[in-house]
């Protein structure tokens, strides 16, 4: 019986490193699917993209840039989720506490595009002056710094939702546990 324990344990572990994975390439899709219909322009002057269909293009980048950070991500938040629960946590508590972590980055990115299209609101020519390659339409750039303020604070949001996790899972588990007794 303990053999099995052990394999349903390691298996959970594998099902919750994959799905952090996916949920980071999810992310990515999600956000350069907005990013990328509201600031094309934003992608040919940063990543100097010169061609027809830059918003598929950069859903694609988001992907990918997704699935890097999500296997980043991914390493914490399993060891962690291994380490706290003992190997005894199941799916349905990592993907709780996943949701919850997931929200954290939309906010942040969220925020982030909030963040700079203020900035850019406040004062066109500082924020002309910091990133030259914004254009001079205000429409246009309003569109240009929700992207860049979103995209970094997306990646402010992942940054804080590997540290936080940890707290998250600790936290959460010995609630678990006391509910369970």
């Amino acid at each position: 019986m303990q053999t099995d324990n052990k394999q349903t344990n390691f298996l959970t572990l594998f099902f919750v490193a994959a799905t952090c994975i996916v949920t980071g390439g999810l992310i990515g899709a999600l956000t350069n699917l907005i990013n990328g219909k509201v600031s094309p322009y934003y992608y040919q002057a940063i990543m100097f993209w010169d061609f027809k269909d830059i918003w598929i293009a950069a859903v694609a980048q988001g992907i990918l840039e997704g699935l890097l950070y999500g296997v980043i991500f991914s390493i914490i938040f399993t060891i962690t989720f291994g380490l706290v629960t003992k190997g005894q946590g199941t799916f349905i508590f990592a993907i709780r506490q996943l949701i919850k972590l997931t929200s954290l980055v939309l906010i942040c990115w969220t925020l982030g595009g909030l963040f700079a299209m203020f900035l850019a609101t406040l004062s066109p020519e500082f924020y002309k002056a910091h990133f030259p390659m914004t254009p001079s339409d205000k429409t246009e750039m309003l569109k240009f710094a929700w992207v860049g303020g979103s995209i970094w604070g997306g990646m402010i949001g992942g940054l804080l939702s590997a540290f936080i996790g940890i707290v998250i899972i600790k936290n959460n588990w010995k609630q678990d546990l006391k509910v369970r007794q």
